[in-house]
C-alpha cells in the first residue's frame, strides 16, 4: 500500500516496499523555547535554516509544528508553512492539536500533506477528519482513545481499526491514513519497545496501511540517545514500519536507517547507500 504525498514540486511514497521515509523533527518549539519565542514574534530565519539543513542531510519530509503557549498558533504555523514551502520542495507534515491553526494552515499548502494527527476519540475522528477530506490530505491516527494508552497490542489494533473504518466513512482510503502505534520510552518501561513492536505487526498483518512514530520517544530520559533511537528504527523497519518523524540530521539515526533499507531490499543493490558514501567521498576531499 501506497501513501503518496506532494509538496508543489515532488511526490514522496510512503510504502512497505519503497526507502523508509524520514520526516524531521527540527521545526517544532516543543523542548525549544527559543525557536517558539521567535516564531511569536513574527522571526522565521530558524525555521527557514532548520528546514533547509535538515533536507540536505536526508529528510524527504518535514514535521512542521507551532505549538507555543505565547503564540498565536494559526497565524505561526500558516506562517511557518508558508516560509518552508518557499525555501525546500519536500511535502510536509501539518502538526497541531488545535483545529483552528490545522484549517489554516491546509488552506494555504500547496501539495498534499500529511495531517499530524488524530486519535481514535469519537470527538476529535468528527472534528478532523472532514478537515482531512476538504485539503485531499493524508492523516496520522494515534493508537489511543478516551480510555488512554493501552499496553495491549490488541487493542492498540482495535483502535487503529477504528480509525480507518471512520476515515473510510468520511470517504478517505486507507492509503491516505498512516497509523502510529505509539512508540513510548524504555527507561518508563522495559516493554514498552516489545509491545510496540507487536503492534506493529499486528496492524502490518491486518490492516497494511502505513505508520509512521515518533522515533526519538523511544529513548527519552536516556543517555546517548542517537545509538537507542537507531536501533528501535532498525527493529521497527523489519516488524513493518514504514516512515517516521526523527532527527534526520542526526548521523548515527540515518545511517541506521539507510543501512536498514538495504538490508531489507528498500535500497535495492544499495543505490542510495553507495551514493551517500560516494557523497561524503567528495565532500572529504574538498
Amino acid at each position: 500500500m501506497h501513501t503518496v504525498l506532494e509538496s508543489k514540486t515532488k511526490t514522496v511514497i510512503i510504502g512497505d516496499d519503497a526507502p523508509f521515509v524520514m520526516i524531521g523533527e527540527k521545526i517544532n518549539p516543543s523542548g525549544r523555547k527559543k525557536l517558539g519565542a521567535e516564531m511569536a514574534e513574527g522571526n522565521f530565519e530558524r525555521v527557514r535554516k532548520d528546514a533547509i539543513a535538515q533536507v540536505a542531510c536526508g529528510a524527504r519530509m518535514l514535521d512542521v509544528n507551532a505549538g507555543y503557549p505565547m503564540g498565536d498558533e494559526p497565524a505561526m504555523l500558516t506562517e511557518a508553512i508558508r516560509v518552508v514551502q518557499s525555501v525546500v520542495d519536500v511535502p510536509l507534515c501539518v502538526d497541531s492539536s488545535v483545529f483552528e491553526a490545522l484549517e489554516a494552515a491546509l488552506a494555504v499548502y500547496q501539495g498534499k500533506a500529511l495531517v499530524n494527527s488524530v486519535t481514535g476519540e469519537d470527538e476529535r475522528l468528527e472534528l478532523v477528519l472532514p478537515l482531512v477530506k476538504k485539503y485531499n490530505a493524508a492523516v496520522i491516527g494515534i493508537a489511543n482513545d478516551e480510555t488512554g494508552i493501552s499496553m495491549d497490542p490488541e487493542i492498540r489494533l482495535s483502535i487503529a481499526e477504528k480509525i480507518v473504518q471512520r476515515a473510510a466513512d468520511y470517504g478517505i482510503p486507507p492509503e491516505n491514513v498512516v497509523i502510529d502505534p505509539l512508540a513510548l520510552t524504555v527507561a518508563a518501561d522495559p516493554l514498552a519497545i516489545q509491545i510496540t513492536l507487536e503492534t506493529i505487526r499486528l496492524i502490518r498483518q491486518n490492516l497494511g496501511v502505513n505508520m509512521t512514530c515518533g522515533a526519538g520517544n523511544t529513548s527519552f530520559g536516556l543517555p546517548n540517545r542517537a545509538p537507542l533511537t537507531a536501533s528501535y528504527l532498525a527493529m521497527a523497519m523489519s516488524a513493518g514500519l514504514t516512515s517516521a518523524i526523527t532527527d534526520a540530521m542526526n548521523d548515527t539515526i540515518r545511517m541506521g536507517v539507510m543501512a536498514s533499507d538495504v538490508m531489507l531490499g528498500h535500497d535495492a543493490y544499495a543505490v542510495n547507500w553507495i551514493a551517500d558514501f560516494r557523497a561524503k567521498q567528495k565532500q572529504g576531499n574538498r
